[in-house]
């Protein structure tokens, strides 16, 4: 019986960027398929034929490259471009100027596409799923729910710093696992570190870097400066994502094992659930070592923040 879960176009595209299939007869040996047959399923599945996609991806990956500092002749050696002359040539016709002015320029690396697949760096594919929204984010609420998440994670860091490492670390609820892969939030130091790494995590994700240091940091102090980071970096993605109407967009995680994909939107949304859920187990758990955290209602946030005007 075939694999239900498998996913022949994933498998085609990694087939057509593997750094070792130059050739379409290279990208059809690594699908175990005919180039025939890989072209055809290739250009139903995702309207591009494979040769021009992997160009394309590619020249994307390029224009990034460029836009970090990297010299014209690696980009075009990586590429897969024998001469810096066919490169330039290439580059120009896509992006509209020379690969030498690239850097600094603020602009997309991403061309035109049929299918909706581009280069995310470093090494990941971002597929736009070109499927409509039933419904769409109300940017404000959306916003009002992300910053408030990032303050009062920063607010409860704050009153864990007040607390002994021991009362930091001691069960409380025992059994508590909302994710249970994710493991346990038994404790202050245990939800504290989820409601920081869980942010870092997805970022590394979407970003397209390698997995941070999920080792469980339970030192307050530690997971503030690490909240302090990865705050603004967390709010400004999600502005882009926004900036761009990419909601519906997909991720692939190339984190995961065996890689997945994910709606963009709906990580967003895991992330904002189990914060909340998390920041609320936080705060059963402070009071029981004394501490006063409040209710962490948004109503109240901002009434704090705008001086009571709403």
């Amino acid at each position: 019986m075939a694999d239900q879960h498998r996913d022949r176009l994933r498998e085609l595209l990694d087939a057509v960027l593997d750094e070792n299939n130059r050739t379409l007869e290279d990208m059809a040996g690594g699908a175990y398929s005919s180039p025939y047959h890989f072209s055809r399923q290739l250009s139903r599945g995702a309207g591009e034929p494979p040769v021009s996609m992997r160009r394309r991806v590619l020249l994307e990956r390029a224009a990034w490259e460029l836009g970090t500092g990297r010299p014209v002749t690696e980009a075009a050696w990586a590429a897969g471009y024998e001469s810096v002359d066919g490169f330039t040539r290439a580059f120009t016709r896509a992006f509209g100027h020379p690969p030498s002015t690239t850097a600094g320029r603020d602009t997309s690396h991403w061309l035109p596409a049929p299918n909706g697949i581009h280069f995310h760096p470093p090494t990941s594919l971002w597929v736009d799923t070109h499927e409509a929204a039933t419904v769409r984010p109300a940017a404000d609420v959306a916003e009002l729910m992300l910053h408030h998440d990032v303050e009062d994670v920063g607010d409860l860091l704050t009153l864990a710093q007040g607390l002994s490492a021991e009362e930091c670390r001691r069960v409380r609820v025992p059994g508590s696992a909302p994710l249970g892969w994710d493991g346990p939030d038994e404790s202050i130091a245990q939800v504290m570190a989820h409601l920081v790494l869980t942010k870092e995590i997805w970022l590394a994700a979407i970003e397209g870097h390698d997995a941070p240091d999920t080792g469980r940091d339970d030192d307050p102090a530690a997971l503030a400066d690490r909240h302090e980071e990865v705050a603004p970096r967390w709010l400004a993605m999600v502005r882009d994502i926004d900036r761009r109407g990419a909601w519906n967009d997909r991720i692939i995680d190339a984190l995961c094992e065996p890689p997945e994909s994910f709606v963009i939107s709906s990580v967003i949304a895991h992330v904002l659930t189990f914060s909340a859920h998390r920041r609320q187990l936080a705060r059963l758990m402070l009071r029981q070592a004394g501490a006063a955290p409040g209710s962490g209602d948004p109503i109240e946030w901002l009434q704090r923040r705008t001086g009571g005007l709403r």
